[in-house]
């Protein structure tokens, strides 16, 4: 994957900001991990509105789609917005890491994009 950019739902951005190896299954979590560790700051990224490299070990990937396609679309475009972004675009992690952390994580709007998410309680409760 080296050569190759990513493929990265847009929300995953926040999600890698704040996981802490727990998830769906030991599968999962394990597939979250290696995802996460070739993440490096210069790994270049395309952001996809589609099933990404996370989503491949999901229980809600279903043959390529998410079973809750509606919510994480919109997790996604709220990710694109504030970050002035669209699906497609291909760039580093860690510029994009860093877009997530200024636009959306630090001034505390994480829960406008993903505040319903069942996780949320791991990346301190609802609202950042």
């Amino acid at each position: 994957m080296s050569n190759k950019s990513i493929p990265l739902r847009p929300h995953h951005g926040m999600c890698l900001r704040y996981f802490q190896g727990q998830g769906y299954s030991q599968a999962f979590t394990g597939h979250m991990t290696r995802i996460q560790a070739l993440l490096t700051a210069e790994a270049m990224v395309t952001l996809t509105a589609g099933t990404d490299a996370i989503c491949a070990a999901c229980p809600h990937n279903r043959e390529g789609l998410c079973a809750d396609r509606e919510k994480v679309s919109r997790y996604d475009q709220g990710v694109l917005d504030l970050c002035g972004l669209r699906a497609g675009d291909t760039l580093a992690y860690g510029a994009f890491a860093a877009l997530v952390e200024e636009r959306i994580l630090s001034p505390g709007r994480r829960g406008e994009i993903c505040g319903d998410c069942r996780w949320g309680d791991l990346c301190g409760g609802t609202g950042k």
